[in-house]
């Protein structure tokens, strides 16, 4: 115990642990604090505070004060590589006053960055009895040694840390659940999130919060798989037709047949199979906006109906002389070069200048790739769901081959991968194993190909089949092993094509 309370020392702590109960938004600053105190109080002329990555089984510097700090923070130490390794893995305190002639003592780091290391104080960072961090003081000021004394305190100052860790980790927890609430509530209305971090992207969301304002024509445009959907989205829900409907219409889903009707309507009669009378996507969309996704899709002859919607509000039904009005922003899409299509006489050019009032173009995933960690993590954590798996991140290796794949199938392609590793996934870490990307092209044709088509349908296909066959085809027992729930097997197996050979 300690040898008497030093009043100074006692006051730190309590301001340290005021601001740990009322701050969560920024740890680093209330470790850096924390350390700064526990530095001063116990007279060390240089520290640092290591956290542990458990999955790599390493720690890495994560501050470090003194003259050498910035060039200290350069290196990391293997789980027992140096002192306070050692106090990682064996969880227990230290006091060296001899460094130099300590057998555990790593005299490269000290040697390069030119700082050497005289006397040495090293406390674990617990929590629940799990050591998650180090923090070490390093040469006692005036050629004194450290004593058991500052040894004592400073593992109080190490647990203040480790609470302002495990406090922003509940906190950051009951955030993600109150952003998951917020998504499934926009889910549920048919709307998804939007992920970007990167300044090209936040520069387009920019210009959508301008566009929004208006009612104008919007195009966008990008290379499949990029989100158009996502952004046509943000700029109904940030205009104000957001109280009114978000219709979608895919134009490349549907036969030219069924497409006019989809959009029009049709009265009872008009056709063999329109027994009723059928309200078209456009008047689902009075009062608010339509999509009309791969515009560039649109067979001619709708083309010219379009337009005159555009122009004048108006339509009929098919099978009907009575015109309908409607108030109705369109926004459209398409990964095709449109002006190519215009120029080949496949699109109008009154139309194309019609929809082309706004133009926004979205970039492929490569382009910004600032994006990929923060994507990664929210699909991460939208299957760990599904799967009903728990993770707690990417290693560093997978989050590296995320960061340099080319990504052909931009987003989407992203979304499937992570999928596909949480489901394959026996660990709480996404390896780099998990992702099957190591094996894939990077930058023809043929990778986009295959690794929309192949990596997720082919393979996840041929796994759960596996799985199934082991198991007799018993979908109950099947989801056991794939660790998963019962109902999403179910809607992979329809997904998927899946069908028992032996029904």
């Amino acid at each position: 115990m300690l040898a008497s309370i030093d009043v100074q020392k006692f006051n730190t702590l309590i301001e340290i642990n005021t601001l740990i109960n009322s701050n969560y938004s920024d740890v680093r600053s209330l470790l850096t604090q924390i350390l700064e105190s526990a530095t001063r109080l116990c007279e060390g002329e240089a520290s640092s505070l290591l956290l542990v990555n458990k999955p790599e089984q390493k720690l890495y510097f994560e501050i470090a004060l003194g003259s050498k700090g910035a060039a200290v923070k350069k290196y990391s130490l293997n789980m027992g590589e140096g002192i306070a390794g050692w106090v990682a893995q064996h969880n227990t305190s230290i006091i060296v006053n001899d460094v130099e002639n300590d057998s555990r003592h790593l005299a490269e780091i000290s040697k390069n960055i030119g700082y050497p290391s005289r006397t040495m104080l090293a406390v674990p960072m617990r929590m629940k009895d799990e050591c998650v961090g180090v923090i070490e003081l390093i040469n006692k000021k005036n050629g004194k040694y450290f004593t058991q004394d500052d040894l004592e305190w400073l593992e109080i100052f190490a647990n203040q840390a480790a609470l302002a860790i495990q406090n922003a980790r509940s906190f950051e927890k009951a955030q993600e659940e109150i952003h998951f609430l917020q998504d499934q509530i926009q889910t549920d209305k048919g709307y998804h999130t939007l992920i970007a971090s990167s300044p090209v992207i936040l520069e387009k969301l920019e210009i959508i919060d301008r566009v929004a304002k208006t009612d104008s024509s919007v195009l966008i445009l990008g290379e499949s798989g990029v989100g158009k959907e996502l952004f046509a989205e943000q700029i109904h829900l940030k205009s104000t037709r957001n109280q009114g409907p978000f219709v979608r219409v895919n134009c490349a889903a549907l036969p030219e047949g069924l497409l006019e009707s989809e959009l029009f309507g049709h009265v009872k009669g008009a056709f063999t199979d329109a027994v009723q009378n059928r309200r078209g996507r456009f008047e689902m969309a009075d009062g608010g906006t339509i999509f009309l996704d791969e515009i560039g899709d649109l067979p001619l002859k709708l083309q010219a109906k379009l337009l005159r919607v555009i122009q004048q509000k108006s339509f009929e039904k098919v099978g009907s002389d009575t015109t309908i009005k409607v108030d109705v922003r369109i926004l459209a899409a398409t990964n095709r070069d449109i002006e190519a299509l215009v120029e080949k006489g496949e699109f109008r050019s009154d139309l194309y200048y019609r929809l082309n009032v706004l133009p926004i173009y979205i970039p492929p995933l490569r382009q910004r790739p600032e994006d990929i960690p923060e994507l990664a993590n929210f699909f991460l954590k939208k299957f760990s769901r599904e799967t009903k798996k728990q993770f707690d991140g990417f290693s560093d290796e997978a989050m590296e081959i995320m960061l340099s794949y080319s990504w052909p199938g931009n987003v989407r392609e992203l979304e499937n991968c992570i999928e596909r590793a949480c489901v394959i996934s026996k660990d709480r870490w996404i390896k780099a194993e998990d992702l099957l990307l190591h094996n894939m092209q990077h930058n023809s044709a043929m990778s986009e190909q295959r690794n929309l088509k192949n990596a997720l349908t082919v393979f996840k296909k041929h796994y759960i089949k596996k799985v199934l066959e082991e198991n007799n085809w018993n979908q109950t027992e099947a989801a056991k092993a794939l660790d998963i729930q019962r109902t999403y097997l179910s809607r992979l197996l329809k997904e998927l094509d899946i069908v028992n050979p032996k029904e």
